[in-house]
């Protein structure tokens, strides 16, 4: 009986030490597992984001992720990552609840929000748009007016700032724009590329009154700090390289500004 043990309990080391070996073997035999990011966007907001004729996700942002995580893993990391669909106004609540690790949909820094944020990526502005044959001049016109803005952006805490105005704040902001057209708004406030964007094909005109100068940045939390930190060295890389310049041009036309 005692022999029947002990042959019993070398067999299981042979097994486990053949296991030990094999699991050594795969592990030097194939790269690292990347580490997974989730990167929530809303999809709304050309030309940072939205989505082509086929339903995929193309903008400045899209593109720029691509080069960041490019750089990175070129860098030394070994990072994947892949995007998830959200309104804008829940990305925040998303990150805080650990559901996605990052934040790009033309974000730009709101003391009200909490996280870690990264360096600025593009200047930006809110600026008010109008139908074209609207004789809306400036803001000092919007007292008493119905004034859109995006739900849980900046351009909604303009917006209430505005004196007189009365502000209905929507997730999407092509309802947004869809019911300005409608004339069920007299004006909205949004991005100055995203405006832009907007009045190229002539039913918009944005008013040259800029109501706050911002920054676009990426937002995260403190668990993703050393994350944060390498995104920071890739978007220094980016802001210094020609495929920067060249994605400004692409995606806010040759009336974008350089960030330095």
């Amino acid at each position: 009986m005692n022999k029947l043990l002990k042959i019993g309990a070398a067999a299981m080391l042979a097994a486990a030490t053949l296991v030990g070996c094999s699991s050594s073997k795969s592990s030097e035999g194939s790269e690292e597992k990347p580490q997974e990011i989730l990167i929530g966007i809303s999809p709304d907001y050309m030309p940072y984001e939205g989505l082509d004729e086929d339903g995929k996700l193309e903008g400045f942002d899209i593109d720029m992720t691509k080069w960041l995580f490019d750089y990175m893993n070129e860098n030394g990391h070994n990072y994947s990552y892949e995007f998830k669909e959200l309104s804008f106004d829940t990305i925040i609540t998303a990150l805080q609840s650990d559901q996605i690790d990052l934040g790009i949909s033309g974000f730009t820094y709101d003391e009200e929000r909490e996280g870690l944020f990264s360096d600025s990526y593009y200047d930006s502005a809110q600026v008010m748009v109008v139908n074209a044959d609207s004789d809306i001049q400036s803001s000092k016109d919007l007292n008493g007016k119905l004034v859109g803005a995006q739900q849980g952006a900046t351009g909604e805490d303009v917006a209430n700032d505005i004196e007189g105005a009365e502000v209905q704040a929507m997730q999407d902001v092509k309802v947004l724009m869809e019911s300005l057209k409608a004339k069920g708004l007299d004006a909205v406030v949004i991005d100055q590329a995203v405006a832009d964007n907007y009045a190229v094909n002539g039913d918009y005109k944005v008013l040259d009154e800029k109501l706050l100068d911002e920054e676009n940045i990426i937002y995260t939390t403190e668990k993703h700090k050393d994350l944060l930190d390498d995104i920071n060295k890739a978007i220094e890389a980016f802001k210094a390289s020609d495929d920067y310049q060249t994605l400004v041009k692409k995606w806010f036309g040759a009336s974008g500004e350089v960030s330095e």
